[in-house]
């Protein structure tokens, strides 16, 4: 059981998780459909003359989707310490068991372990 005072912490994480939340809705509006609809008569068999526009729209769409696996990874984060706020252990290292800093919460309040035992797993 952690000492701190989870108030701002929980505003924190509820304002990120928002955030994320709108970053995956937004990604998911851009790219609706698959790259064949997305490409329409572009990416038709035998187009040679748009192989640019193909990569362009390739590259686009893995740039998004690794944003968006990015951003599913750092929700589930947030959410997770939301529950730890919700369970009592909030600013406990799932290692070692001690608290962690307040400056480490501070700078990433979806933080699970203490600093010595984040550098020791790498």
């Amino acid at each position: 059981m952690s000492d701190i005072d989870t108030g701002e912490f929980k505003q924190a994480l509820e304002s990120e998780q928002a955030r994320l939340r709108d970053a995956l809705a937004f990604l998911d509006k851009e790219n609706p459909g698959t790259m064949e609809e997305e490409l329409g008569d572009i990416g038709g068999r035998g187009s040679g003359d748009h192989l640019a526009d193909m990569a362009t729209a390739t590259y686009d769409r893995e740039l998004d989707e690794g944003l968006e696996e990015g951003a599913q990874k750092a929700l589930a984060e947030v959410e997770a310490a939301l529950g730890r706020i919700a369970d009592g252990s909030y600013g406990v290292c799932e290692i070692c068991g001690e608290p962690i800093g307040v400056e480490r919460l501070s700078a990433i309040p979806w933080a699970r372990l203490c600093i010595d035992d984040q550098r020791r797993s790498g």
